[in-house]
């Protein structure tokens, strides 16, 4: 069976797997990654960038090369290499879960339990969430499903089309890093920078493919457009910016503005300002639909891609993933 099958087999069951059950409470991959690349933080860790490039390059180097040999080792197996790439998939993935933790924090302010919703918004994202009101929390919470859409679920699938189950699990591991040290905290600002610069490089193609997606499928495309292209640049982030613009024109809302991190104030320039309004509670189940549908469309999109690149390439080229069979 051809690389380019394999990953379109795998990666769909894998999406249906988490879209069926979510992420494991014990045991998931990803969180076991993270305990070891704490422990590597604690060997390492200087106030310099040079130890937190090599952090980098000891974690994410090492999850993708023991990915790499398992796909090799299950290479001339075809039905052992799409179960590979659907748990590498279901693993790295994590739409469903960021869906639940938007719906219990809407869930949450819709009931009035303002306390409730800040107790379970740093489970979505980084926020300090005791000076948030319920519409400052909401709009928090719309945010991270645009920009997790693109991290957790449309970015993995670009580079696993791009490099089967080790582009799978590279991609996580420098998304994993970025979160754990790519901050602008005392410790970490030095030490996090290649982990930051390399997540960026690593996430531009999955937000721009996140952001036309949510003009295609938000139902106002031309909003959706319109921001993306006017505000996008304003964003401190280059990938945050395109995702969370298109999101704000798809969804009729503004995002943006003044946010803290960690008793850091920030005042981001607000996106979609000109035609959006305030963010309301119910827009976080909007997002969490739109959010859905931009990471089905994106399995599509992935695996026709990696389809046509698979039938057009010349003879004796193999995909990253390599062939099974012989």
């Amino acid at each position: 069976m051809r690389a380019d099958r394999i990953f379109a087999y795998g990666a769909a069951a894998g999406l249906i797997g988490d879209l069926l059950l979510g992420d494991p409470r014990r045991g998931h991959p990803v969180a076991a990654f993270g305990r070891a690349a704490a422990g590597v933080e604690r060997r390492l860790w200087r106030d310099h960038r040079g130890w937190g490039t090599l952090h980098t390059l000891v974690c994410a180097g090492g999850a993708a090369g023991g990915a790499t040999l398992a796909a090799h080792a299950v290479r001339r197996h075809p039905a052992v290499s799409v179960a590979l790439t659907a748990a590498a998939t279901w693993s790295v993935v994590g739409g469903t879960s960021l869906g639940r933790e938007a719906r219990a924090i809407g869930g949450a302010l819709t009931a009035g339990d303002i306390e409730l919703a800040r107790e379970r918004l740093p489970h979505l994202c980084g926020r300090d969430p005791h000076s948030l009101d319920g519409p400052q929390i909401a709009r928090a919470v719309v945010e991270s499903v645009a920009e997790n859409t693109s991290d957790a679920v449309v970015g993995a699938l670009v580079w696993g089309a791009l490099g089967g189950v080790p582009g799978l699990v590279a991609y996580r591991a420098v998304n994993t890093l970025d979160a754990m040290v790519g901050h602008k905290s005392p410790r970490h600002l030095r030490y996090g920078w290649a982990s930051a610069r390399l997540d960026d490089v690593a996430g531009w193609p999955g937000a721009r493919l996140t952001a036309a997606l949510a003009v295609v499928a938000g139902g106002q495309p031309r909003r959706a457009l319109r921001a993306w292209r006017a505000d996008a640049g304003r964003h401190p982030s280059p990938n945050a910016g395109p995702v969370e613009a298109s999101f704000a024109g798809a969804l009729g809302v503004r995002l943006g503005g003044t946010l803290a991190y960690g008793g850091r104030v920030e005042h981001r320039p607000v996106l979609n300002g000109a035609t959006g309004r305030a963010v309301e509670t119910g827009d976080i189940e909007r997002a969490v639909r739109l959010s859905r549908r931009v990471g089905v469309l994106a399995l599509g999109v992935c695996a026709a891609g990696r389809l046509i690149a698979g039938r057009w390439s010349p003879p004796g080229w193999r995909p990253a993933a390599g062939r099974s069979g012989t």
